[in-house]
């Protein structure tokens, strides 16, 4: 903090989440896909073996997760690779990113079991070992800290929190790949994040020196916009992001073009945004549904087709939610990215 008492927003959201993450249950604050329904996690599994083939099936391959969560994902997407891709399964290694110890215990009692190797867990994307990698980050960048620019006639100011509110200063360094060169009107806020950006890049470097796939899921936006959409939510209800450091969850709508943008000048192939609308119901959503459905008593039939819904809807996730995929140079487009939308029903 300055003397004065600011913080630069980044700085504050870093340190809000952390402490979140470390002290709160975020699941009793939100839900995601995977905690909706067990169907996101086996179409997603069933992605993963496909694009295992598309890279030539190497034995073993990294499959890395960033921000596990309770490892439902993960536990789901293993559940049907054994089932289904026996092959896939075995030549698994899986890798977790993860910094909070209590989640890391939740994430191994749900893997228990699950995966033919141990898993291995870090603190950090960097961290994960060189080698063919497929990698699946559901809600992480959303949660990474952000800087919000103002424009001003001539120029950028910086947001800074003081207290519970925020005040404006000259901005003393625009952070390098920033989308700065979007018409944005004066008064409007534009929002960069760093971290974000570090990782598209981080993740392209690595996909040049080995074959894999990174697929991002998250609520955001893809072009050149702008916007203020900092938010917290609080026992499932929105609060004020500056209030109570550490009792609310921190996001931010993810910038897809501004990652893309960074992966691609970074060297990698880069395949959406797509809804994840789109993704999903390509890849056999709702055949998936009525496979489950079929038989069920009425409420159990009705619950799972309204969580294919609630996944793929226009009117629910299916399009505030985006996946992007970024690839290793040379390889097929990942299932559900093609041109023609991908099968991938599950037997």
């Amino acid at each position: 903090m300055t003397a004065g008492g600011e913080e630069r927003l980044d700085r504050f959201m870093a340190r809000a989440n952390a402490a979140y993450y470390a002290g709160r249950d975020p699941f009793a604050d939100f839900a995601t896909a995977p905690e909706i329904s067990q169907m996101f996690g086996e179409i997603l599994g069933a992605w993963v073996a496909v694009t295992w083939q598309g890279m030539g099936r190497p034995d073993p391959f990294l499959l890395v997760e960033a921000g596990p969560g309770r490892g439902t994902l993960m536990a789901d997407m293993l559940r049907l690779l054994a089932r289904v891709a026996p092959e896939c399964h075995a030549a698994a290694a899986i890798h977790l990113v993860e910094t909070s110890p209590r989640l890391r215990a939740v994430q191994a009692g749900a893997l228990e079991g699950r995966a033919a190797r141990p898993v291995v867990w870090h603190e950090r994307i960097e961290a994960v070992p060189d080698g063919p990698m497929i990698l699946l980050a559901n809600e992480f960048l959303d949660a990474l800290p952000i800087r919000q620019f103002v424009r001003s006639v001539d120029g950028w100011d910086e947001r800074f929190v003081q207290g519970m509110g925020f005040v404006t200063r000259p901005a003393a360094d625009l952070p390098a790949g920033g989308p700065f060169d979007r018409p944005v009107p004066p008064g409007e806020v534009l929002e960069v994040c760093a971290d974000a950006l570090a990782v598209a890049r981080a993740i392209a470097a690595r996909l040049r020196r080995a074959p894999g796939v990174a697929l991002f899921v998250d609520y955001g936006y893809d072009g050149a916009l702008w916007g203020d959409t900092l938010q917290a939510l609080r026992e499932r209800e929105p609060a004020w992001p500056l209030a109570d450091p550490g009792q609310a969850d921190l996001t931010a709508h993810v910038d897809f073009a501004a990652f893309a943008a960074a992966a691609r000048t970074a060297g990698a192939d880069v395949h959406g945004s797509v809804t994840q609308g789109a993704l999903l119901a390509g890849l056999g959503l709702f055949a998936r549904a009525e496979q489950l459905a079929r038989g069920r008593p009425p409420a159990e039939a009705h619950a799972i087709r309204d969580a294919a819904q609630r996944l793929a809807a226009p009117d629910r996730m299916g399009r505030l939610f985006k996946a992007l995929a970024v690839a290793s140079p040379g390889l097929p487009s990942p299932p559900g990215f093609a041109a023609a939308p991908a099968s991938g029903d599950i037997p």
